[in-house]
């Protein structure tokens, strides 16, 4: 299969910040009519999209986070400039004279501005770049700012999406990447081994909320996260921190900060990819979470859980950039997985 760039560019571009993920809840939706038996909503504005089985015996949930890290307007001063907090980590410094969409009434553009370096003294240039240094100019005066904007609307990053190479750049790769393979994956599968739920979750920057709340309601036997993962191939990168690198194929999680994978989930992955002839690497990830660990401890009986990780340079960053190849191979890895989870042993080992 061939990566279907003008749907990948669109799910990228679509703006949802943590709790407002409107926008690509719909594109979802849409994407997703016809090509599942079941497709929900639920109270926190998770989508549920059901494919049965050849078994409804046990129960597949797999998750993939909508929103992207952004901002929230805090205040409007005497000059129509905005102050904001972050929904989400970013790097700060990576933020200097930026454009950026407030969503207001409607949407505007602004930019991240802060103290020009003409004007900063000696000890000024060498601190290190605060979120608190910056704030949003619109180019308006107040009286017009307040007829579009109010505390409390969403910011997000204007980036638009680009072929690089064998890469994809765009602003919130993390994680709608993650989006357009579980999309593909569900449009793809016929009848999977099991009744898998493909969950599409909403604020999983601001502390996995949504992945919670829906394996609590689904409580599945087994667990697969979809997500991004930290490719450090770059100058000056020792071998030891690279975690994944472009264009090595997929990454099987093994662990990250909020997540032990079970061992049997990451040897069952394995041998799938092998057995497939996928190309893959393992992703030990010593900082950072996922919604793989909400799948795994939320539902009432645990999930047997891991991850494909789809690995991504400049995370956090204005931009992200992911290979092709490595996207197409996690999608195979996913359905691969989710055909034949009926055909392993999976009571633990002596």
């Amino acid at each position: 299969m061939k990566l279907n760039i003008k749907l990948l560019a669109e799910v990228c571009e679509t703006a949802g910040a943590p709790g407002y993920e409107n926008r690509i809840r719909e594109l979802v939706r849409s994407e997703l009519k016809g090509h599942v038996d079941l497709l929900e909503v639920d109270n926190l504005g998770n989508v549920i999209a059901l494919k049965k089985g050849k078994s409804a015996d046990k129960k597949v949930m797999v998750a993939a986070h909508m929103d992207e890290i952004g901002f929230m307007v805090t205040h409007i001063d005497e000059k129509g400039f905005l102050r904001f907090t972050n929904l989400g980590g970013f790097d700060p410094k990576t933020l200097t004279a930026q454009r950026v969409i407030v969503h207001g009434k409607k949407d505007v553009i602004g930019v991240m501005g802060s103290k020009p370096i003409h004007v900063m003294t000696p000890d000024e240039k060498q601190k290190v770049v605060k979120l608190s240094d910056f704030f949003i100019d619109l180019g308006m005066a107040k009286e017009e700012v307040e007829k579009i904007v109010s505390v409390g609307n969403p910011v997000t990053r204007e980036r638009k999406f680009i072929e690089m190479g064998d890469c994809v750049n765009c602003k919130s790769i993390d994680n709608r990447v993650s989006v357009y393979v579980l999309i593909e994956a569900l449009r793809l599968l016929e009848t999977p081994a099991f009744d898998t739920y493909g969950v599409f979750t909403v604020q999983e920057e601001v502390g996995l909320r949504g992945a919670n709340v829906a394996a609590h309601t689904i409580n599945p036997d087994f667990g697969i996260g979809l997500d991004t993962t930290i490719a450090y191939d770059l100058p000056g990168a020792q071998p030891h921190e690279q975690v994944t690198r472009l264009g090595e194929g997929t990454a099987i999680k093994v662990m990250d900060a909020s997540t032990i994978c079970d061992y049997r989930m990451v040897d069952f992955m394995k041998e799938t990819a092998d057995k497939q002839e996928i190309k893959w690497q393992p992703e030990v990830l010593t900082a950072g979470g996922t919604d793989t660990a909400g799948l795994q401890r939320m539902g009432k009986n645990g999930a047997i859980s891991g991850a494909v990780s789809i690995p991504t340079r400049h995370l956090h960053q204005v931009i992200e950039m992911a290979h092709k190849k490595d996207i197409l191979d996690s999608i195979d890895l996913l359905i691969a997985c989710l055909n034949s989870l009926d055909q392993y042993n999976w009571e633990h080992k002596a």
